[in-house]
């Protein structure tokens, strides 16, 4: 029987009567969201033709979503936990059907791009229903879900990628907008069904200058990462942001710490649990996207090279599909790994899950089996580490704190992709050979964006290790709001 989210009675919110349907909706909401992300991938090479624009330009069709998700992502998770959940989540799921039709529709740069961005502002879709099963699930399912909620990042990232693939070599690439537009709007109508409203609210006045610092910071700051390599590191373009991001964030993290409703109560997130919980999360984040970043540009080299292997667009997709699938299937067994050991330990064997997959992917990188296996464990190893950090960071926050705390935990992944992207660039465009003309990444760049990968799942090993040692999720669980009772976080950590 379910439990009352805290702060409330039985009579207030009645328990949920299907626990199942709301683990299934939200988690489809999650795989739509991530969906999206890998939608343009098959035709990114031909935008400026369809969109009569310079390469620099059409690139923005990509930048665009990652600007927009980062700032989303954090302001959209307070706003949740002040005006409720499921509403925030609805408000995402309609600028995501809103921005798929906008791209739909277009044929040139600037629709596109606006587009793209309204797709990017739907990003706190999985950190908002992370925070809903908090408050509405039985202590006994959270771990699960909340799991699987977490993998969906991941799951609908790879799925995509094949789908993708074969709606772009078949039909015209306008559907792959429509596609997405009519999955967001069945998850739009399942939520109001089968999700119900938690009424474990914040209240209070939206902090709206931290809102528009921090967006300021974070996109200085990933407008940097992610174009330096096209500006230059050293231009002053790129130093400029990088120390504007600094001056901003900071003068941003004074303003949090002196006003009464901050958009991030950075005295909780320096609380030792949520502070180690976020920084391994950067570096779980990097080794998620090198993977992502390595394998298809293998699978997809011209056999000539020695070590392409000269398959399509749509069997690279199809090679990193079971990756998705493993990373589902390990979400229930990293939530019982939780509940009998507890999510730090999770954590800590799903980084050196990871970076076993990346040394196995060293010396296995000739043939197609070798890197679907390859895929298939630091696959594995992600949805342990994705399943044990919102456990770690629900288990040190107060109720009324999830949903951004959550969303702030996301955003930290979405970081190190971010940083992912920057390195693996740098490094594939450095260690070069050349055929036909063509400057192509030789196999030892590859070979040392693997070995960085490995590196940073390592790092997120030896920062997890300093987070507090914690009682077993089931505990956590029960002491936790959907149990009925609000639990002082420094208890819990």
């Amino acid at each position: 029987m379910p439990a009352s989210p805290a702060g409330s009675t039985g009579a207030e919110t009645p328990a949920p009567p299907r626990p199942n349907a709301v683990v299934a909706v939200l988690a489809l909401a999650g795989i739509v969201v991530s969906l999206m992300q890998t939608l343009v991938i098959p035709i990114v090479p031909e935008l400026p033709e369809l969109l009569d624009a310079p390469a620099s330009d059409a690139a923005w069709a990509v930048t665009a979503t990652l600007l927009a998700a980062a700032v989303a992502t954090p302001v959209v998770g307070r706003l949740g936990d002040m005006a409720g959940k499921r509403r925030m989540l609805l408000v995402s799921l309609v600028l995501l059907i809103s921005g798929s039709v906008v791209c739909a529709l277009s044929d040139s740069l600037v629709p596109m791009v606006a587009g793209r961005a309204m797709q990017g502002l739907s990003a706190a879709v999985i950190p908002l229903g992370i925070s809903i099963m908090r408050d509405e699930l039985p202590a006994e399912r959270l771990a699960g879900a909340t799991a699987l909620m977490s993998a969906s990042l991941g799951v609908g990232g790879a799925l995509g990628l094949p789908a993708a693939a074969l709606i772009a070599d078949n039909l015209d690439w306008h559907m792959l907008f429509w596609t997405s537009a009519a999955l967001g709007a069945v998850a739009l109508v399942l939520v109001p069904l089968l999700v119900p409203e938690s009424t474990v609210r914040s209240g209070g006045r939206f902090d709206v200058l931290g809102g528009l610092g921090m967006a300021t910071g974070l996109v200085c700051l990933l407008l940097a990462i992610s174009k330096g390599a096209d500006w230059g590191w050293t231009s002053g373009t790129t130093l400029g942001l990088f120390a504007a991001a600094v001056v901003v964030l900071a003068v941003w993290g004074w303003w949090e710490l002196r006003t009464p409703r901050p958009l991030v109560d950075l005295r909780t997130t320096a609380r030792r649990q949520v502070l180690f919980t976020n920084l391994a999360s950067i570096a779980i984040g990097f080794s998620m996207f090198a993977m992502s970043l390595v394998l298809p540009q293998l699978l997809q080299l011209p056999e000539a090279t020695g070590y392409g292997l000269g398959r399509s667009l749509l069997t690279a997709g199809l090679v990193m599909a079971p990756s998705g699938l493993v990373m589902m299937a390990f979400a229930p067994v990293s939530a019982k790994v939780s509940r009998a050991r507890g999510p730090k330990v999770t954590l800590m064997i799903g980084a050196l899950i990871v970076a076993a997959g990346y040394g196995l992917n060293i010396v296995l990188m000739s043939e197609v089996w070798h890197l679907v296996l390859a895929s298939c464990v630091i696959s594995a190893g992600i949805g342990f580490t994705y399943g044990a950090m919102p456990a770690l960071i629900m288990g040190a926050v107060p109720a009324s704190e999830t949903a951004a705390a959550n969303s702030l935990n996301t955003l930290m992944r979405s970081i190190g992709t971010s940083v992912a992207s920057a390195v693996a660039g740098v490094v594939l465009a450095q260690m070069t050979i050349g055929l036909g003309g063509f400057a192509l990444p030789s196999e030892n760049a590859f070979k040392v964006v693997m070995a960085v990968g490995a590196g940073a799942a390592l790092l997120s090993f030896v920062i997890a290790s300093f987070i507090p040692r914690h009682r077993p999720a089931a505990a956590v669980a029960s002491a936790s709001p959907a149990a009925g009772a609000e639990a002082d976080p420094a208890s819990v950590g």
